[in-house]
């Protein structure tokens, strides 16, 4: 199980903070991390609630965790798309005559995926909208983050993303580095996500953490992207505007390449 070590305090999932902005506790980013990977979230950092609403039903879970990620002002129709899902496997419960375990709970997946898919609802709409553009995100940022060394070998990459997504990336590049020490500085949010050894991560405020504020230079690695992006270009099929759709403008200020 991935763990995540902070000086902060765990909290309820996906709390909202006083200024109306979303509050993403220690547990809330484990539970981000863990989710994108292949070890599974640790039922133990979830509230009740959430709890049954994952037991229920992955999916409907995760639609959830990507829109309260995506940071966009909908905690009401959040909110209300959990009730319904939750709802859908409570009328399962109260309408069935006498069946096995096994019987019921498959009834009420069935009910809850039914729930957490219908379009025709407002709210389901707005949640899985949400979700499927952090989810979208998550995946250009695999591809779009430039790693550089510092001094002291430390592959560096940094973004402004739309969303709440940075956590979201550990178990890619925990894989894609091995037992390589890297950073991801989210230069909009001012957070930082590290990643020294084993299993442990830490994310922080950069700002209270200034170690790495300062952008690695290093001439030979540029000109190695660069060089790596001229052999793979194909000049004869240059499409600029489907370049455009797949890596977006507002990416363009950490590529490279570009």
């Amino acid at each position: 199980m991935y763990s995540i070590f902070m000086n902060g305090k765990q909290g309820e999932l996906f709390e909202e903070a006083e200024n109306g902005k979303k509050d993403f506790s220690d547990a809330d980013i484990a539970v981000i991390a863990a989710l994108h990977s292949d070890a599974g979230v640790n039922l133990s950092l979830l509230p009740p609630q959430s709890r049954r609403l994952y037991e229920l039903s992955i999916n409907a879970f995760c639609a959830i965790t990507h829109a309260t990620m995506s940071e966009f002002p909908i905690t009401a129709e959040i909110a209300r798309f959990e009730q319904k899902v939750l709802a859908a496997a409570d009328s399962v419960i109260n309408a069935s005559a006498p069946v096995t375990r096994g019987k019921l709970q498959a009834a009420q997946r069935q009910a809850v995926n039914a729930a957490a898919t219908d379009r025709g609802d407002s709210d389901v709409c707005t949640v899985l909208e949400a979700a499927y553009k952090v989810w979208h995100e998550i995946h250009r940022l695999m591809g779009l983050l430039r790693f550089c060394p510092n001094e002291d070998g430390v592959y560096i990459a940094r973004c402004e993303p739309d969303h709440f997504v940075v956590p979201a990336l550990w178990p890619h590049f925990r894989k894609r580095f091995g037992e390589t020490a890297w950073v991801i500085i989210d230069e909009k949010r001012r957070f930082c996500l590290r990643y020294t050894t084993g299993e442990l991560f830490e994310f922080f405020n950069i700002d209270k953490n200034p170690t790495f504020l300062k952008s690695p230079s290093n001439g030979e690695w540029d000109n190695l992207w660069r060089l790596y992006y001229k052999t793979i270009n194909n000049e004869s099929r240059n499409n600029p505007g489907l370049q455009r759709r797949f890596m977006p403008a507002r990416y363009w200020k950490y590529l490279t390449e570009v």
